[in-house]
């Protein structure tokens, strides 16, 4: 007698999560704050990722990366106290912009977490890293977003600045880029001009190799092939930097979303 066979379903596949906006205090005011949490919750699931932006942009960019890694875990990406729709004065230090993110994570209360940074978001995540418990790897993203020039000091360098905004926004969304997504980025960029400029001077005054050294976490720097090794941290060679960690991987890969993305996710789920 032959045995009926059973037919194997293929699983289906996962939707990317819906990416929500909302609101936490911290000592600054409020924080905005883009989130993806997945269908069960997320707190049962992967650990939660925290994503920190560069001084350009806000965690909007992240929207993208917050849909595709959160079907599986709590994803967060803040827009640093004083950029986009967060409060705060401009010239925050280093430090204090990693106290601000430390009162979300305690609002949250996770018990892990993973870091991504990229640009202004380099230095918060290796202090985090290096003073918080929680943290349990690291992602830096040398993905170059290339800074903004200071605010032009007379009417007649309004156009020059803003010319070199738009060739900022062109070359951070690539050459194949919609219009649409040149001019949202062009805002963005408009938008933090002000805070960007001190933002930068801080990244450029941060001691990153000597912290490095201090963060024992596995730490993955994924730097794109072809780029200008200085486009992490205003001038700064990351890769070269990153190898002072104890715990460093460096990757190259192409800049674009789909590798970008698998390889965060293979060194998150080890």
């Amino acid at each position: 007698m032959s045995r009926r066979k059973s037919h194997q379903h293929a699983p289906a596949a996962v939707a990317p999560a819906r990416v929500r906006r909302g609101y936490f205090e911290c000592r600054y005011g409020q924080l905005h704050v883009h989130q993806a949490i997945p269908g069960g919750g997320g707190f049962e699931d992967g650990t939660a990722l925290l994503a920190l932006h560069p001084a350009a942009y806000s965690g909007g960019m992240f929207t993208g990366l917050l849909a595709a890694l959160g079907r599986d875990r709590s994803a967060f990406a803040p827009d640093l106290p004083g950029f986009g729709a967060s409060e705060a004065p401009g010239g925050l230090s280093i430090a204090q912009h990693t106290a601000a993110i430390g009162d979300f994570l305690d609002t949250m209360r996770l018990r892990q977490v993973d870091v991504l940074g990229c640009g202004l978001g380099v230095p918060i995540a290796v202090e985090l890293a290096a003073t918080r418990p929680a943290v349990r790897r690291v992602v830096i993203a040398t993905v170059g977003t290339t800074d903004g020039p200071a605010l032009p000091r007379s009417a007649d360098a309004t156009d020059a600045f803003l010319a070199s905004q738009w060739a900022g926004a062109r070359r951070d969304c690539g050459a194949d880029a919609p219009l649409e997504a040149i001019v949202a980025a062009c805002a963005e960029r408009l938008r933090n001009a002000t805070v960007s400029a001190p933002a930068a001077a801080a990244e450029r005054g941060y001691p990153l190799r000597e912290r490095l050294r201090a963060i024992p976490q596995p730490l993955l720097v994924l730097h794109p092939v072809g780029e200008p090794r200085g486009l992490g941290l205003s001038g700064v060679d990351v890769p070269a930097q990153a190898r002072y960690a104890p715990c460093a991987d460096i990757a190259q890969l192409q800049a674009a979303p789909e590798p970008l993305v698998a390889a965060i996710r293979d060194f998150l789920t080890l």
